[in-house]
């Protein structure tokens, strides 16, 4: 008798605050893992990216449709039982319970350094709409996920790309084996 085999399925969240790496950790380690990648900048509203432009910070009712489509495109990559890495920035336990919100495989791998660490790193950056002045306010909106909150894993950012990613596919081994 023949059983169906079903590949494991996931979709990893790569969170944390502005440039820690979110977007280029995202898509190493998607191509890594051989994995749908999807930048949730991309899928901010018009809106928001006018808004972050200026060097307003969003607060939670800018931030809501926007993660309704992070959380509708993990559920649809978890429905069509694929492997996916999507990027948002979902600083607090709310937005990652949002997230969470009908889906059963997702998994939030929070990248994260000294504040120092990142600060050097926004200023390095070129072409992103987030502006230095709003880290402050990416680290006061920040609730670092604890013990109590599934599938939830801490990555260190303070080294190179490629121990990063590292680090990544490390925790992923543990979801797809």
């Amino acid at each position: 008798m023949n059983e169906i085999q079903t590949k494991p399925s996931a979709v990893f969240i790569i969170m944390g605050v502005s440039s820690t790496g979110k977007s280029t950790v995202g898509a190493s380690f998607a191509s890594a893992i051989n994995a749908k990648f999807i930048d949730g900048d991309d899928l901010h509203p018009k809106a928001n990216v006018l808004k972050m432009s200026q060097g307003e910070p969003l607060n939670d009712q800018d931030r809501a449709p926007w993660l309704e489509r992070i959380r509708d495109a993990a559920f649809s990559i978890e429905k069509k039982n694929e492997v996916g890495v999507i990027v948002c920035s979902a600083l607090k336990q709310t937005y990652r319970d949002q997230i969470r919100e009908g889906n059963n495989k997702v998994v939030f791998l929070h990248l994260h350094a000294e504040k120092e660490v990142i600060a050097k790193r926004m200023l390095n950056r070129e072409g992103h709409f987030m502006p230095l002045s709003l880290l402050d306010s990416q680290f006061a909106t920040l609730e670092i996920p604890n013990a109590n909150e599934p599938s939830t894993h801490h990555v260190d950012v303070s080294g190179s790309i490629d121990e990063v990613v590292q680090q990544c596919i490390a925790v992923s081994d543990t979801y797809l084996g």
